[in-house]
């Protein structure tokens, strides 16, 4: 059965499918061409025979005299070359008079049939020279070409029909279709194996593609198929192949990162509401006792929810399930918004906040995920921040005016060359953070994909003990801008 099973395999398959067309396209085409030549070759030879008979219509009056009614031959007996072109021209001829009456009649022509009185009475009242050329059958179904009109010699005219036959013009386009189309079937035959070769080595990119598909699992997402650099349809079935192993890798490493970013994070509290639970189970008496561990309980939950909104929202964005809605924004007034918002928390922790705007920058963006990136580089410098500092928040176009750069500059602890790179990463904080308000490590992250989101770059630049420069590039809206008078420029300090 397996044999069977194989063999119905291959028959359905695209290989096989592939040589057959070949096959039968070439098959097609071969015989296409051996009938066309064929019947190209016939007409040649027909028109040759044309031209030989009309030639040879014109020689016999060089021969022929017609002397006292009778039909009588001129030429030298002796001369062979003479007699044999003259016996030849004999073999299948007509001569009649105005009369109808047949002078001279061959047993060729005869054969052919003798044309009655009457027929060869109207050819007289036509100009001489030949009236027209046709094809008779005897009774072996011979073919022959007759050419046939009126000669003038003198004051003599005689009905004067002329004919070869065409037996050798037959047999010469037979045994040109015999020898062709013998050779077609080998022909055929090495075309197969030729479009079998051929399908196969066109359907190697595609059965790559199969095997790799094959070996494809969520340990291994690193296969790729080497380009041909042909740039044809397979390449780009590759191409596209490799990018959808890219996308499918980038998500599983997305589901990756997520389990384990929560499985990391969400062991702390976890961990913690149960010891605090379970101490106040086995060791509280009274009820302030359970109150505290209850309440200590809820802090831990409370982080606990936030960690998973940030992880999903974080997931979703990264996955592309959190679609932006964008629409022409002033960043300017968004800035000056969260700046006020962030006044009293800044002066409580004795900071210096500022803003400085020098342009009415317009940008397209989405409103809320804007506010989010412009509140977390703002929280952040405030966080980090000793008392007697300063932040400033400010906003400009840059020189070619086809961006918008936004800045978040503090007086902060800074952060150390060798950390910088890691710091968009989801969950790293900064070693040796003297902050005792400590983050979950995910608003750096939002602030990374909500620039590259709007098509921008966000910059960095920081040293330990002086601070840290956020700059934000984005690309600026297509819509006219009104100057910004000098007086309404904001400046706000507030210690």
């Amino acid at each position: 059965m397996i044999l069977p099973t194989k063999i119905a395999r291959g028959i359905r398959g695209l290989r096989f499918r592939l040589t057959i067309s070949y096959f039968a396209i070439f098959a097609m085409l071969l015989v296409g061409v051996g009938l066309y030549f064929r019947d190209n070759l016939q007409v040649t030879l027909d028109g040759r025979m044309h031209e030989i008979v009309e030639e040879e219509w014109s020689a016999v009056r060089g021969f022929l005299r017609i002397e006292n009614g009778t039909a009588v031959w001129y030429y030298d007996a002796k001369d062979v070359q003479e007699s044999f072109f003259v016996e030849r021209l004999r073999r299948i001829i007509l001569i009649a008079g105005p009369d109808g009456r047949v002078l001279e009649a061959s047993n060729g022509f005869r054969a052919l049939g003798v044309d009655p009185p009457t027929a060869i009475q109207k050819e007289f009242q036509g100009e001489t020279g030949i009236h027209g050329c046709t094809f008779k059958m005897d009774a072996k179904r011979d073919k022959a070409l007759i050419c046939a009109g009126i000669v003038q010699q003198a004051n003599t005219k005689y009905y004067l029909a002329l004919g070869r036959g065409l037996a050798d013009n037959a047999l010469i386009p037979g045994r040109f279709t015999w020898d062709y189309f013998s050779a077609v079937p080998v022909l055929l035959f090495l075309t197969g194996l030729a479009g079998w070769f051929i399908a196969g080595r066109a359907l190697e990119p595609v059965n790559q593609v199969a095997t790799t598909a094959q070996r494809i699992s969520g340990a291994n997402l690193s296969v790729r198929i080497p380009s041909r650099d042909s740039g044809d349809e397979l390449d780009n079935l590759i191409q596209t192949f490799n990018q959808m192993m890219d996308r499918l890798k980038f998500n599983f490493d997305q589901m990756r990162q997520f389990s384990t970013d929560a499985s990391h994070e969400l062991r702390t509290p976890v961990t913690a509401i149960r010891g605090q639970l379970e101490v106040a189970l086995f060791t509280a008496t009274t009820i302030e006792q359970y109150r505290d561990a209850i309440v200590n309980a809820l802090q831990d939950v409370e982080q606990l929810s936030n960690i998973i909104r940030a992880l999903l929202l974080l997931s979703q964005a990264e996955t592309g399930q959190l679609v932006l809605q964008r629409v022409p924004l002033e960043l300017h007034e968004i800035i000056q918004d969260i700046a006020d918002q962030f006044q009293i928390p800044a002066q409580e922790a004795g900071i210096t906040l500022a803003v400085q705007i020098e342009d009415q920058a317009v940008v397209s963006a989405d409103r809320l995920q804007m506010t989010r990136l412009i509140t977390n580089l703002l929280s952040n410098a405030i966080k980090y921040t000793q008392p007697g500092g300063y932040a400033l928040a400010s906003l400009r176009y840059s020189k070619d005016r086809h961006s918008v750069e936004f800045a978040i500059t503090d007086t902060g602890q800074g952060i150390a060359a060798e950390n910088l790179p890691y710091i968009f990463e989801r969950f790293y904080k900064v070693p040796g953070n003297t902050n005792p308000e400590k983050g979950l490590g995910l608003g750096l992250s939002f602030v990374a994909w909500i620039v590259k989101a709007h098509d921008g770059r966000i910059d960095v630049s920081s040293a330990l003990g002086k601070g840290s420069t956020f700059t934000v590039h984005l690309p600026a809206a297509q819509m006219p801008q009104r100057p910004i008078p000098a007086n309404s420029l904001k400046a706000e300090q507030v210690r």
